[in-house]
């Protein structure tokens, strides 16, 4: 965890792709309860400090995370979330590169719960849920191509799963076609910047993640 942004009603900070946002049955220490420490630790507050999670990403996923210091700013980010206010992009690493440099991509989602998977449909399905996306080509390496992907809708896997329909699954990403997993368990998708209106100081505010370590991130061309 890094510390990307801080003020006095939110916090911004960097995951990496161990990291869980919130707790689930693994039992590990979710991203929340780590920046309710770092707090606790900073500004030497006693009892409780409050952390209000405003979004998530997959544990696999690394990047960009905005938490709420106070309940105001929960509110209204929740708010900003639901209504599509607060823009995120990604930076996704794919084998395949895809038919088109630049295109936006529209599918309907049905999620599986009992697989934690979703499935990507051309037409309306009963429960389907419409995704949107924008996705750019801007790298490749000798092996691998970078593309940058701009959420319209924020569905379950959405990127993964809308990658994976147009035969670009992500690079580790098994659960959506990949043939080999990352040695750190991670998947090629990372939360590169978040921009929007400040919920209470109305500034706009735009960050960026640095990129994961390692050289496959750095070792592509424009």
């Amino acid at each position: 965890m890094k510390v990307i942004y801080e003020d006095n009603h939110i916090i911004v900070v960097s995951k990496t792709a161990s990291e869980i946002v919130q707790g689930d049955k693994t039992g590990d220490t979710p991203l929340s309860e780590l920046v309710k420490h770092y707090l606790k630790e900073k500004y030497n507050k006693p009892g409780n400090v409050f952390i209000g999670v405003t979004h998530r990403l997959d544990r696999p996923v690394s990047g960009l995370v905005v938490f709420a210091k106070t309940s105001k700013a929960l509110a209204r980010l929740n708010e900003m979330f639901k209504n599509g206010d607060v823009h995120k992009t990604y930076w996704a690493i794919v084998k395949n590169c895809p038919q088109e440099t630049e295109a936006t991509l529209e599918h309907y989602l049905v999620r599986n719960e009992k697989q934690n998977k979703s499935y990507a449909y051309d037409r309306e399905k009963p429960g389907a849920k419409k995704a949107i996306l924008h996705y750019k080509l801007i790298g490749h390496s000798d092996n691998y191509f970078l593309l940058e992907v701009d959420l319209k809708t924020g569905r379950h896997h959405q990127i993964r799963c809308q990658l994976a329909k147009i035969g670009c699954p992500i690079k580790g990403d098994l659960k959506y076609g990949f043939p080999r997993s990352n040695p750190d368990g991670s998947i090629c998708l990372h939360a590169r910047r978040v921009s929007f209106i400040h919920p209470v100081s109305k500034e706009l505010i735009e960050l960026e993640a640095p990129l994961p370590e390692g050289n496959l991130w750095k070792g592509f061309q424009s």
